[in-house]
């Protein structure tokens, strides 16, 4: 579980092709603190386990799933990617949940400045837009960001100098595709919201007769 407050950003040092699935090694320093073999950092926002370390450096699998649902597969050495450890029990809970399991990918179409922010705006895919609501969160590689307007095929986010200064968002250009992770509340309600609405559309078994045997 991690909350979407980036630690650093490290950089790419290399990414090996098996097939469909491969590894990824990221250069890094403060997120090595404590990690150990088998600990989840987040790059980028997508959940990767920790399968070697140096003393500046970690390497994760990545398999076909997590390069089909996110932009891992279009890194190359010196990309800078954001990164985050999991979430310690008793750390303190800075941003929103965040699963690191990506739900998709958007794609940067407009940045501009107002005072001392940057509103960025990624258009995506409706089944991602369908659960984004104005002033609700959203994870946009990895960084926990509170949705400040949503449109017919787009949502904006405005991004605050220390935002913007230690993560990668601000460094993208028009075109550039960034992760997706929806909130995970709003993933659950919806959820069961159609299943609720499934047993709602097909024959009910429940009659008079059978809540009156049950004491109603």
């Amino acid at each position: 579980m991690f909350t979407g407050i980036i630690e650093e950003t490290g950089t790419v040092r290399s990414v090996f092709m098996h097939g469909v699935s491969g590894k990824i090694h990221i250069r890094a320093e403060f997120v090595l603190e404590g990690t150990q073999l088998g600990d989840s950092i987040a790059v980028n926002g997508v959940c990767l386990t920790v399968t070697s370390m140096t003393s500046d450096g970690f390497t994760a699998d990545v398999m076909a799933e997590t390069f089909r649902r996110s932009n891992l597969g279009s890194l190359v050495t010196g990309d800078v990617v954001n990164l985050e450890r999991a979430m310690a029990a008793d750390g303190r809970f800075g941003g929103h949940i965040v699963s690191g399991h990506i739900d998709g990918t958007g794609t940067v179409s407009s940045m501009r400045h107002e005072g001392n922010a940057v509103w960025v705006e990624i258009r995506t895919s409706d089944d991602i837009l369908s659960l984004i609501v104005e002033k609700g969160s959203v994870a946009i590689d990895g960084i926990s960001l509170t949705v400040a307007e949503v449109g017919r095929d787009s949502f904006s986010v405005s991004v605050i100098p220390h935002t913007g200064a230690n993560t990668t968002l601000l460094q993208k250009r028009v075109g550039n595709v960034v992760n997706l992770e929806n909130d995970m509340i709003g993933k659950y309600v919806r959820r069961f919201m159609d299943a609720g609405a499934g047993i709602s559309a097909g024959k009910s078994h429940i009659t008079e007769d059978f809540l009156r045997d049950n004491g109603f």
